[in-house]
């Protein structure tokens, strides 16, 4: 299905914003790299922050809801967290503009998005510690946190890191992910 107008104008957005930082990019920028005036934007969103909420509250929300959607499709603890780690590479691979605003951008949120986009991260990162203590039942949540955290660093990575084509890097990315927090290697208490 293709992009409705308003997605298109967040993928370009998103890219100038990466490119360029968030105020380095004028609505006109925007609307002219889209091919529209800047003021038409305006029927679209109500300025450039609602671009940027619009932009990581709903990244946020594909993330959770498609990883928890992989995650339930399977009852084996391995394979739930292969499917989360997979998704997550496959949309840090696709969407490198979005990882880097994700990145730069949080101090622009407005407050009330900036808690809508935490809230968000928070239910993911809590899908994955669930993965990852079911695989070990004594890691405590607060280490299983952080280790899901630091391999979300890793996978994040990837605007700066994928150089060897993508397929390469995902197989890449997905066998260190598993190293990192599969039961083998993944220090208890």
């Amino acid at each position: 299905m293709a992009p409705s107008r308003r997605e298109q104008i967040l993928g370009t957005a998103a890219e100038l914003f990466a490119e360029r930082g968030f105020h380095g990019v004028s609505v006109h920028d925007i609307g002219a790299a889209c091919g529209i005036s800047g003021p038409a934007l305006y029927r679209h969103f109500a300025g450039k922050h609602a671009m940027l909420a619009d932009m990581l509250v709903g990244i946020s929300q594909r993330l959770l809801v498609e990883g928890h959607r992989r995650a339930a499709a399977t009852d084996d603890p391995v394979r739930t967290l292969r499917a989360l780690i997979r998704w997550h590479v496959e949309f840090a691979l696709e969407h490198p503009a979005l990882i880097v605003v994700q990145e730069r951008e949080w101090t622009n949120l407005q407050p009330q998005a900036r808690d809508a986009v935490r809230s968000l991260q928070l239910a993911y990162i809590d899908e994955w510690v669930g993965a990852v203590r079911t695989l070990r039942p004594g890691l405590d949540r607060a280490r299983a946190r952080a280790a899901v955290q630091a391999v979300f660093g890793l996978l994040n990575s990837t605007p700066h890191s994928a150089r060897i084509g993508p397929d390469r890097m995902a197989e890449l990315l997905e066998q260190m992910a598993i190293g990192a927090l599969s039961h083998d290697s993944l220090p208890g208490p």
